[in-house]
């Protein structure tokens, strides 16, 4: 199970590999030099803070760690098993294909190249590549995102929507009513779309981001 010590340890332990203090290490990933300060890891009230995937997406690519190298921190911190999956891997733009998912949302059929992954505790998970500007700042081509389709999905959450008619996105989900279904585009030089509830074939939640 990952847990908030396990993750924060694996970043302390992350920037001590390379020589860095944890404020060396957000100065580095282009962050606020507190954001991993010991201070920012529990709120005034007592609640727990998580770091976002995107500061520790940003912290890897900075150092030149690899995203296995960041999951075997996590097991030596107790947050994760040792063992590894082959996830499901397609290109963005294939997805909209039909064949490729059941009507849950779930990868199906032939077509998928298979690559492994840290074990991450759903094994319907599957892996899409971005590709295109329409998710800029936060995703750029080429990108690899995992996505869990038994996860639940929030307001505010990374996502892959599906429309019923067969077009596959990369959203942020803004707004989700009984009837409609509000998805803000990342880059502003894409519009948002707003859907009604019946128009959308499913949804699942971005759990991680190898960039």
């Amino acid at each position: 199970m990952l847990t908030h010590r396990a993750i924060w340890a694996a970043i302390d332990g992350l920037a001590e590999r390379y020589d860095l203090t944890a404020s060396g290490l957000a100065r580095k990933a282009g962050l606020d030099p507190t954001t991993f300060n010991r201070s920012k890891r529990i709120s005034r009230d007592g609640k727990q803070r998580w770091p976002s995937t995107e500061s520790i997406a940003k912290v890897i690519e900075a150092t030149g760690a690899s995203v296995p190298e960041f999951m075997d921190l996590l097991s030596e911190s107790g947050g994760v098993p040792r063992s590894v999956q082959r996830v499901p891997l397609i290109g963005l733009a294939q997805a909209g294909k039909d064949g490729f998912f059941d009507d849950a949302g779930f990868p199906t059929g032939e077509g998928w190249e298979k690559v492994p992954f840290p074990e991450i505790g759903d094994p319907q998970a599957y892996a899409l590549e971005i590709s295109g500007d329409s998710m800029l700042p936060v995703y750029r081509d080429g990108d690899i995102v995992i996505v869990s389709p038994a996860a639940s999905v929030r307001r505010g959450d990374r996502v892959i929507a599906k429309t019923m008619q067969g077009e596959v996105m990369c959203k942020l989900l803004s707004r989700r009513t009984l009837t409609r279904i509000e998805l803000s585009s990342f880059n502003p030089a894409y519009p948002e779309r707003g859907f009604d509830v019946h128009d959308i074939a499913w949804i699942a939640r971005i759990v991680w981001a190898a960039q």
